[in-house]
């Protein structure tokens, strides 16, 4: 499928994880593809791997002028934009009690103004019609001992997405969001888990995932890939949850 053809897409955080698995579908589908991140190492590999019609922009969306320079980087090679998929985040646990201020700043910083602002700042060179994706996650709706801080920033993602629907609706702009659960990320492949909390992980699965298993990064891209597709023509404002449907049951 060409779904993409002449389509140019901003992917945030597109380094790794579910946004380099999106960048790489879209890419198959013909899209052009921006993507940020903020190592400058990782950002040239994945570049590297994505092979064509790509381009990596360094940069943290908790900076506003690296969004802008994103933003003159885009205008500059291509005019205006088609896809939207900001998905660029952190995560973290601490516990009530021992919040700090410079934790609460990091992850609102870059899950919320940062959102907001990559959202904001690209408005003047989105195409009428396109398709934009928020990414949150179903630590939102499921409380988790020591994930407040992380889960608030995230479910202020779903709050966005309603008004921002009704805010672009004269532009036919769609604003949806999608919601991963578990997904075997490189951050979590990579982790230092000892044998203790690896059968602490199986039984997690077991208990609290219906489907028995964590999901893939590329089974979150191709529900990003409906949504910023025509085949979702008809849907904005929604939550499209990709969770083995560990929150759903």
């Amino acid at each position: 499928m060409n779904r993409f053809e002449e389509k140019v897409a901003i992917i945030t955080g597109g380094s790794a994880g579910i946004g380099f698995a999106t960048a790489r579908r879209f890419v198959s589908e013909g899209a052009f593809v921006y993507i940020t991140g903020r190592r400058q190492s990782e950002l040239d590999a994945a570049v590297r791997l994505l092979g064509k019609n790509v381009t990596g922009v360094r940069g943290d969306v908790s900076h506003l002028e690296d969004l802008d320079r994103l933003y003159a980087t885009v205008e500059q090679h291509h005019g205006r934009f088609d896809i939207l998929f900001a998905n660029a985040g952190v995560e973290g646990m601490v516990p009530l009690g021992e919040i700090t201020e410079a934790y609460f700043e990091h992850i609102f910083s870059i899950n919320v103004k940062g959102l907001l602002f990559s959202v904001q700042k690209g408005l003047p060179l989105l195409r009428d019609g396109s398709s934009v994706i928020l990414n949150s996650s179903i630590a939102a709706v499921k409380g988790v001992p020591g994930n407040s801080v992380y889960a608030a920033s995230k479910a202020a993602i779903r709050s966005f997405a309603r008004g921002w629907t009704m805010d672009l609706r004269d532009r036919h702009i769609r604003v949806n969001v999608i919601t991963p659960g578990p997904i075997n990320t490189e951050a979590f492949l990579n982790a230092p888990f000892d044998e203790v909390q690896r059968e602490q992980q199986k039984q997690f699965i077991k208990n609290y995932i219906p489907l028995g298993r964590r999901g893939d990064p590329d089974e979150v891209a191709k529900a990003v890939s409906f949504l910023a597709s025509d085949e979702s023509s008809f849907i904005t404002g929604i939550e499209l949850s990709v969770d083995g449907g560990m929150a759903q049951v």
